[in-house]
């Protein structure tokens, strides 16, 4: 492999996202459903991942192209080291729990801690302080915030309603047992803000609201996984959130901690 293009998975990821303002549709396309789904470009065909992705199998060559490599296999075997190394670290971490005597209920949780722990680590290591600061100015200068998320976003929400209830901050969740969503938006203006969060695969609702609002002119602080995710277009400010997974079950401890520090960090700015 050519030493300039990127040997490992999070090279290519960084080099994805510095070309993402130049990729063409259909290879934003499948540039989106690459860091979305590497296992699937791991271990996939060139057809069925062209089927899962919504695009001509040609598009897999024109992107790894447009990134500098000959081929798509080439790219590919970026997807596949990566696979491997997370096989053999998680191998490593079986051993050592059987070695300590752990149950299986132990080795379970300690799956989780260490899954949570390497998702705090690798937020730390990638976050914006500027970013932070430019989401704490446009919430602590909010008349309302509007609180935004679906699924298994939705704990984050309501938790940052908790929080911004005992702070004194107005606030406004977006979701109704009773259908009142329209109604509850259309109470947001230009003076209000609206934080939302959403992981692939993106809860529609989510999405479709927070383009409302953002038509509105209302601004959007959002939180979610990729520079690709259809949240990310209508956010101000938007923070990236990559949680690591426990036998494919992913926790929310980095997007909980991000939560908690913008509603703190908003009482104290007001205070």
């Amino acid at each position: 492999m050519n030493p300039r293009l990127p040997q490992d998975y999070e090279s290519l990821r960084n080099l994805v996202l510095e070309k993402r303002s130049a990729l063409p549709k259909r290879i934003a396309q499948i540039a989106a459903y690459a860091l979305d789904n590497p296992d699937e470009i791991a271990f996939g065909t060139a057809a069925s991942i062209a089927a899962s992705a919504g695009v001509q199998p040609s598009t897999l060559i024109r992107f790894a192209q447009f990134l500098g490599f000959d081929g798509f296999t080439s790219l590919q075997s970026v997807f596949r080291e990566r696979m491997r190394e997370r096989t053999v670290s998680y191998e490593d971490r079986l051993k050592a729990l059987r070695g300590g005597g752990a149950t299986q209920n132990r080795a379970i949780f300690d799956g989780f801690v260490e899954s949570a722990t390497r998702s705090l680590e690798a937020v730390s290591r990638s976050f914006d302080d500027g970013m932070l600061d430019r989401a704490v100015d446009i919430l602590a200068g909010a008349e309302t915030i509007y609180l935004l998320a679906r699924r298994r976003s939705y704990p984050i929400t309501s938790y940052m309603a908790y929080a911004l209830g005992k702070l004194k901050i107005r606030y406004m969740q977006v979701e109704s047992a009773a259908g009142f969503d329209p109604e509850i938006m259309s109470f947001a203006s230009p003076k209000d803000a609206l934080v939302a969060i959403s992981f692939s695969p993106y809860a529609s609702a989510t999405v479709d609201h927070a383009r409302i609002l953002a038509e509105q002119g209302v601004p959007v602080v959002a939180i979610t996984d990729s520079a690709f995710s259809p949240l990310a277009q209508s956010a101000k400010v938007w923070f990236e959130v990559a949680e690591a997974d426990c036998a494919g079950f992913r926790s929310l401890s980095a997007t909980m901690a991000l939560a908690m520090t913008l509603a703190v960090a908003v009482a104290e700015r007001r205070s």
